[in-house]
C-alpha cells in the first residue's frame, strides 16, 4: 500500500508539471512573449506589417510577404536607429524613440537592411 501511494504521488507530480508547463507555453504564445524570428504576412497584399526595432534588434528578423505590402518599422530604443537596404532601394533618416519608417514593397525579390548606426543589427525581406 506504501509503495502505491509513492508511485500516485510521483505520478501526480509528473503530471502537475507538465500540465502547469502546457498552460505557461499557452500564456506566452497568448501575450506574444514568444516572438518568432521569421514572418509570413497573409496573402492579402494591401495589409501592413510592423517590424520592432528593440534591444538592438529588428523584430522579426527575416519576413516574407507578398507585393504591395507595407512594413512599418518603429524604434522602440532609447538610442536613434536607421533601416537602409543594402541595394539602396529604401532608406529612413534616423529614428527616435517611438518614430517610425514605411516602405511599401511592389516588386518581387529579396531585400536585405541594416542600422547603419549600428551595422551589425541587419534584416531582411522577401517579397513573393
Amino acid at each position: 500500500m506504501q509503495r502505491w501511494k509513492m508511485h500516485q504521488c510521483k505520478a501526480v507530480r509528473i503530471f502537475t508539471a507538465i500540465f502547469g508547463g502546457a498552460v505557461v507555453l499557452s500564456l506566452m504564445l497568448a501575450t506574444g512573449a514568444l516572438q518568432p524570428r521569421s514572418v509570413s504576412a497573409a496573402q492579402d497584399p494591401s495589409s501592413s506589417i510592423v517590424v520592432a526595432i528593440d534591444n538592438f534588434t529588428f523584430t522579426p528578423a527575416e519576413l516574407t510577404i507578398p507585393a504591395g505590402t507595407q512594413v512599418t518599422w518603429i524604434n522602440k530604443d532609447d538610442v536613434p536607429h536607421t533601416v537602409v537596404s543594402v541595394d539602396h532601394k529604401f532608406k529612413s533618416q534616423a529614428l527616435d524613440t517611438d518614430e517610425k519608417f514605411s516602405f511599401t514593397f511592389k516588386a518581387r525579390g529579396r531585400y536585405e537592411y541594416f542600422c547603419s548606426v549600428h551595422p551589425k543589427m541587419i534584416g531582411k525581406i522577401t517579397v513573393k
